[in-house]
């Protein structure tokens, strides 16, 4: 018997082992747990198809194009996203995808408007006494100014008076060139509103990690992923993010920690703090006159994310929770509307109530729940593996996991209570991925035994076995294009069962990379100019010290003081062998305390970090003046990194 049964096994191994990997279709598998899915969920349920189409004025039915010509957004992209959910897409994610992609210039209440489906978030409109009041100008400038020549033309053109920025992300506020010019910012003819914090918390995100971000944003978005019933399908949050150039404005006010009450061109504002839940910097509010509550990103429809695949601060699922409660009991009686800068508005009294008290109870939820299994003794893995879902989340569709996921969003509360370590000593000072899966491969047989494994695994539906297979052999040996087509398929599997946009997306463009390289060649970056002049000196230097390698350093080092008269900042560098420290200063350059000193304008130096401009030219333009030792300048940008925006991830 025990013979037969090897046998068995392996003509089955051998079989499997012959068999090419399947590209763009569902394996029975897939087609089960996606039927399970449509089964268990009200799918058919139309009360969010009725809001999302609610108050319909106007739409954008043409490419929207960047000043370069290139496509911001199409409308047309996500037409296909109709009918029932095919093979290839979780039902539920699908249902979502429809929802997102409804897009229009829509009336909320008279008095306010919402531009959606033109980028990930959406671009909400006041009218005040005599202008605009905008929040969240999406991503990049051109939807935002589609969006505000469509009002103009439906409703009666209007100046831009004020522009609110809700938080620290980035298609919250990317876009403000679109709506406002730098002039009528100066001018103050714009003031611009932001939560207290918002310009170090925007900066912290989008230069100082930005090269990494960038990189893991085309994984989370699905940024280079085409369209369609095997690609992007939505990302839950929103359809995808518009293309083009972001900006980085200052704000001219903050409001404090503690909240105010502000009367914006005649519409007043009651400001909440909600830093520290969905960004470090956020607020919301609440409009007496309209009865209306802006809950920014802190609730929307959907679950959302603890900890970002892009990558930021684990947030706090429990203060998250507090806060959303803190609406419920201030303005949650009195609201009949509450609207979000995702997705689509709710109405109706006890409507709100009971969206503020589900999205109160998913945080909650996932955090009493991770810790109380923690407190067991469950790892992290393991929690996530059992952390189960609420009650509410079967009938609500608002609290899934179309961006954030329990499983997911579970390991990020363990992560931010214990850390990275699960307190398994095998675990604490393990071996680098490379040597760890060379290794792997070798105790299992060698490349073509773990292969087979791992073909046996995919052929099961054990794709996330398979994948850790696979993805060893990759490790290993990158060149196995054998493992490459059998982890990328598996990767499309899991991508195509996944109600969460996030997770489809990372699955697929790794799939999409193993297939075809790491070839993206456009992609949104925050190291632009606009971003890079938007933001003080200090915080520049700051981000320049991450590119810092000492190896590269060369000399003793000693003090630069950089001062630049266009903007009166002045900063010094004290230039290690090993460390580059800025410190900000409040006065002119002087020789004295310094080694060397600089002169040249922001605009330049900008200019100079772009590779826009030669360093020569500029000493002999006098354009840029160097006084003492110039040689500390070129040790101290010979010794900064190269920038590799497109590093690789699914292979070593």
């Amino acid at each position: 018997m025990v013979k037969a049964a090897l046998s068995i096994l392996a003509l089955v191994t051998a079989t499997a082992a012959q068999a090419e990997p399947p590209v763009g279709v569902a394996t029975e598998a897939t087609k089960a747990a996606n039927a399970e899915v449509a089964a268990r969920l009200p799918i058919d349920d139309q009360t969010d198809f009725e809001n999302a189409n609610r108050g319909f004025l106007a739409k954008i039915e043409k490419p929207i194009l960047n000043d370069d010509g290139s496509v911001a957004w199409d409308p047309s992209e996500f037409d296909f996203v109709k009918g029932e959910a095919p093979d290839t897409v979780n039902p539920s994610l699908w249902r979502q995808g429809k929802l997102n992609s409804i897009h229009g210039l829509f009336e909320v209440v008279p008095g306010i408007y919402q531009f959606r489906g033109y980028d990930l978030a959406q671009m909400t409109l006041i009218a005040g006494d005599t202008g605009w009041i905008v929040i969240d100008p999406l991503t990049t400038p051109a939807p935002a100014k589609a969006g505000l020549a469509l009002a103009n033309e439906t409703l009666g053109e209007r100046p831009v008076v004020a522009v609110i920025f809700s938080h620290s992300h980035g298609d919250h506020f990317g876009g403000v060139a679109g709506v406002a010019s730098a002039a009528d910012i100066q001018s103050g003819k714009i003031q611009i509103i932001a939560p207290h914090g918002w310009l170090a918390e925007s900066i912290g995100e989008s230069v100082i990690a930005g090269t990494a971000m960038n990189r893991r944003v085309q994984f989370q978005f699905g940024t280079a992923l085409p369209v369609g019933k095997t690609g992007h399908v939505g990302g839950g949050l929103g359809q995808k993010l518009s293309s083009g150039d972001v900006a980085l404005v200052p704000s001219t006010r903050s409001i404090s920690k503690d909240g105010e009450t502000v009367t914006v061109d005649g519409i007043s504002f009651d400001f909440m703090d909600a830093g520290e839940t969905e960004a470090p910097a956020e607020l919301v509010f609440y409009l007496p006159q309209f009865k209306a509550l802006h809950t920014a990103e802190v609730v929307t429809r959907t679950f959302h994310n603890v900890l970002t695949p892009r990558g930021a601060l684990v947030r706090d699922t429990l203060k998250w929770s507090k806060v959303i409660d803190d609406m419920l009991a201030r303005y949650g009686a009195k609201s009949d509307l509450m609207l979000a800068s995702h997705h689509w508005p709710t109405w109706g009294s006890d409507n709100v109530r009971r969206a503020l008290k589900n999205q109160r109870g998913i945080y909650r939820y996932v955090h009493d729940q991770t810790m109380r299994q923690a407190n067991q003794g469950a790892t992290m893995l393991e929690i996530a593996e059992n952390i189960g879902e609420p009650d509410f989340a079967q009938t609500d569709f608002g609290v899934r996991d179309y961006y954030g996921t329990l499983n997911h969003n579970s390991k990020a509360v363990y992560q931010r209570y214990f850390g990275w370590w699960d307190a398994v000593p095998a675990n604490y000072h393990q071996l680098p991925p490379a040597e760890a899966s060379q290794k792997y491969v070798a105790a299992m047989g060698g490349a073509d035994k773990t292969l087979a494994i791992g073909e046996q695994a995919f052929a099961e539906g054990d794709y996330r076995w398979a994948a850790t297979l696979f993805n060893h052999l990759v490790f290993a040996d990158p060149a196995n294009e054998a493992a490459k087509n059998w982890l990328a398929s598996t990767y499309e599997q899991l991508a195509f069962q996944t109600e969460a946009g996030t997770w489809r997306n990372i699955y697929l463009v790794g799939a999409k990379e193993l297939r075809e390289g790491n070839n993206v060649k456009d992609s949104i970056s925050t190291a632009n100019e606009k971003v890079l002049s938007g933001i003080p000196a200090v915080d520049l230097f700051d981000a320049l010290a991450t590119r810092f390698n000492p190896t590269k350093m060369q000399g003793d080092g000693g003090i630069i003081r950089f001062w630049f008269p266009d903007r009166k900042e002045a900063v010094s560098v004290d230039l290690g062998k090993s460390v580059m420290f800025p410190r900000k200063e409040d006065y002119a350059i002087t020789a004295e305390g310094s080694d060397s000193q600089i002169t040249i304008s922001r605009t330049l130096f900008t200019k100079l970090l772009m590779r826009q401009a030669n360093p020569l030219e500029l000493i002999q333009k006098r354009e840029m003046v160097i006084g003492g030792n110039s040689a500390l300048m070129a040790a101290l940008f010979g010794s900064l990194d190269e920038v590799d925006p497109q590093f690789d991830i699914v292979t070593p």
